[in-house]
């Protein structure tokens, strides 16, 4: 019997549907001092620089075991260290939303796509995101600013599901969202390790956005996406040609 044709999609988030306007390390310059700016207003002392050397931990970390800690979390544990015991959840998430309102200013969506998931409306397809981000209002935030969320019928993110692709959970939970199998989604990604390996390692079909892909030697001898595009123009037809393979 013929497989019924794959309606599901679930994409990355940053390098996949948004991209830098210009280099991060000037950005979080800023956004780091308008944190401790913030603070300051609170009678916190935080040298930024104290700060993003935590986070340049709790990036190493989370890559090793693919668990979402959150900025959140690593802020109040720091500010715990440094003698700040009873922060009130307001303040710490008031410096954060003062951070990513410089963040969030270096984010552009792709020229491509709005075009390309209005098609993929039309043509009846099920939408959905899951970012990997240390802070869940933060991505939606971005995704409202955008306009587009109205397509996606959910937007997930690590700092709210805990794990981070390529964990086969992050996937489960994804997929839980439609209650569909693996076999039925086509993931949608820059990376190579979070997107393409995590979502084969749950049978589903792959599809790897190679404009702003970086990657390893390593990775690229070993991780084989069922389909490359350079662009999301030829996503559409790319996905025709997943379904011609499962009849």
């Amino acid at each position: 019997m013929n497989a019924s044709p794959i309606r599901h999609i679930l994409f990355d988030l940053g390098g996949t549907l948004m991209h830098a306007r210009e280099d991060w390390t000037p950005v979080y310059a800023r956004a780091d001092q308008l944190l401790t700016d913030k603070l300051r207003e609170y009678d916190i002392e935080l040298d930024n620089h104290i700060f993003r050397a935590r986070l340049h931990q709790y990036y190493e970390q989370r890559e090793q075991n693919f668990q979402e800690t959150t900025y959140h979390f690593v802020l109040r544990e720091l500010l715990k260290e440094l003698g700040y015991f009873e922060v009130a959840e307001s303040v710490l998430r008031s410096a954060l939303d003062a951070m990513y309102s410089v963040t969030q200013t270096n984010w552009q969506l792709e020229d491509d796509s709005l075009d390309t998931i209005q098609k993929l409306k039309f043509k009846n397809y099920h939408l959905g995101i899951f970012s990997n981000a240390g802070d869940d209002n933060d991505v939606q935030e971005l995704v409202e600013s955008f306009g587009v969320r109205p397509y996606f019928d959910f937007v997930l993110t690590s700092a709210a599901c805990y794990y981070r692709k390529p964990h086969p959970r992050a996937f489960e939970i994804a997929l839980a969202q439609w209650n569909i199998e693996p076999e039925d989604a086509v993931m949608v990604g820059d990376s190579l390790q979070a997107d393409i390996y995590g979502a084969q390692g749950l049978t589903m079909k792959t599809i790897w956005l190679t404009r702003r892909a970086q990657f390893t030697a390593d990775e690229e001898q070993r991780i084989k996406p069922d389909f490359s595009l350079p662009s999301l123009n030829g996503l559409l037809s790319t996905l025709e040609r997943i379904d011609l393979t499962r009849r």
